[in-house]
């Protein structure tokens, strides 16, 4: 006898409320995707020190052009929030405390891959593009290597290449951020 399992999806809307009511907590490390709530893997030194080199690197580079957000939650559809770990966001008066930002105020999201380059590629990704954030650069720290995916459309990006260390790149937004690859990567 075949035994049916039903889940049950969520919105973004419930599952604030679920934080609000302490289902969740403030520290669970969960993102909604898709309508399903799924554990974050925890963020190892490498990891972390990354993070922390974007963003003292973006923030002083970029000054009040853009914000810099560190692991914040973007909302993506009425399905998923994601919580990139780095977002360069349209300035706002408000700093997003109003609102969390949605696909249309994002100028660049990176993320960052020690151990997650699949999950990060096949699952974070695709979800980006079907949102219509712009451009995603997923810094690959085991290959030294830097993804690059523009022109976002339903099925994935269009226009997805590998930038090496010695290389330079600037988010399509922001054109006088130039970076090396390199200083990206540490």
């Amino acid at each position: 006898m075949a035994v049916i399992r039903k889940t049950r999806r969520f919105t973004v809307d419930e599952y604030h409320r679920m934080g609000a009511a302490g289902i969740l907590r403030e520290d669970d490390r969960v993102e909604l995707i898709e309508g399903e709530i799924v554990e974050m893997t925890p963020i190892g030194s490498r990891h972390a020190g990354q993070i922390n080199r974007l963003n003292s690197l973006l923030a002083a580079r970029l000054g009040s052009d853009a914000i810099v957000a560190v692991q914040n939650p973007v909302r993506l559809s009425a399905t998923s929030e994601l919580q990139p770990d780095v977002a360069l966001l349209r300035p706002r008066a408000d700093f997003y405390r109003d609102a969390h930002p949605g696909p249309g105020e994002v100028l660049l999201i990176i993320e960052v891959a020690d151990t997650s380059l699949e999950a990060d590629r096949r699952v974070k990704v695709p979800l980006y593009a079907k949102a219509g954030i712009a451009e995603v650069w997923l810094l690959d720290l085991a290959a030294a290597r830097v993804l690059v995916h523009r022109r976002p459309t339903p099925q994935g990006y269009a226009d997805e290449r590998v930038v090496a260390p010695a290389d330079s790149l600037a988010p399509q937004a922001l054109p006088d951020l130039l970076l090396r690859a390199a200083q990206l990567l540490g």
